[in-house]
């Protein structure tokens, strides 16, 4: 059996931006917005936002550099969960918005990234995929959840795997003693 690069990709941006939502949603209902939303885990590490709008470039990012087409821009201005649900709302629509034939095309492309200071790094597209963004992807999730959680949202492991919620079944009766 063999595995596709959008089914590499696609699917697991699709998935950790739907369990955001939920998990936002969960703090919304039991915490102050206000004080989550720039709660950081270590001074030097990013806030909130910024680590759900770094899950939504990992992902926009992936799907346009694989298919060779553009990502959309998104300013980073969401104050908001709201905001912050809308986006990944936009970045969901946009990755599935890719014809899953683009990105397979991709398996031979060589992803260059280009950072500010005018260093880089060059990749293949499985490399790229494995290496930088799937790693990138659960890192930053990672940092929401942590950031929820250290701060009191009652959120726990199967909030993180959300989505498979469907493949749960509860563990057999035992016959009573």
């Amino acid at each position: 059996m063999s595995i596709t690069l959008y089914q590499a990709s696609i699917p697991a941006c699709v998935t950790v931006l739907t369990n955001i939502k939920l998990w936002l949603d969960k703090a919304a209902a039991q915490k102050d917005e206000a004080l989550l939303i720039d709660a950081r885990l270590a001074p030097d590490m990013f806030a909130l936002a910024r680590q759900v709008q770094i899950v939504s470039d990992t992902a926009k990012n992936v799907a346009a550099r694989l298919s060779d087409t553009d990502a959309p821009a998104m300013a980073d201005t969401e104050t908001s969960f709201a905001e912050l649900k809308q986006r990944c709302d936009n970045t969901i629509a946009y990755v599935q918005s890719i014809d899953p034939a683009a990105i397979n095309a991709g398996i031979d492309r060589e992803v260059v990234l280009t950072f500010p200071n005018g260093g880089g790094m060059r990749f293949d597209a499985l490399t790229y995929l494995n290496g930088f963004v799937l790693p990138n992807l659960y890192f930053h999730a990672s940092m929401v959840y942590a950031i929820l959680r250290t701060n009191g949202v009652d959120i726990g492991k199967i909030d993180f795997l959300a989505h498979l919620a469907d493949n749960v079944f509860p563990p057999p009766e035992t016959p009573a003693a």
